[in-house]
C-alpha cells in the first residue's frame, strides 16, 4: 500500500494520527498533516486505512 496526503484538504481533526500514529503526525503550529511513511509496513495497514475511513475531509487516499 502507498499513501498519499492533499493537505489543501485537512481540517487538523487529527483522527489520522489518533489512529496510526507511526504513519501521520500533524504539524505543531497548524495541526496539518504531515505524512511519515509513504509506504506503511504490513502491520501498520489496518490502522492506516482506518485513518483513511475516519478522515472527515478525505485528505488521506490509499493506492494498492
Amino acid at each position: 500500500m502507498r499513501v498519499t496526503i492533499d493537505k489543501s484538504r485537512c481540517i487538523a481533526a487529527g483522527q489520522c494520527v489518533l489512529n496510526a500514529p507511526f504513519v501521520f503526525d500533524q504539524g505543531e503550529e497548524d495541526g496539518i498533516v504531515i505524512l511519515l511513511k509513504e509506504d506503511p509496513p504490513p502491520e501498520q495497514e489496518e490502522h492506516t486505512r482506518r485513518a483513511a475511513r475516519l478522515c472527515p475531509a478525505e485528505a488521506i487516499k490509499l493506492h494498492d
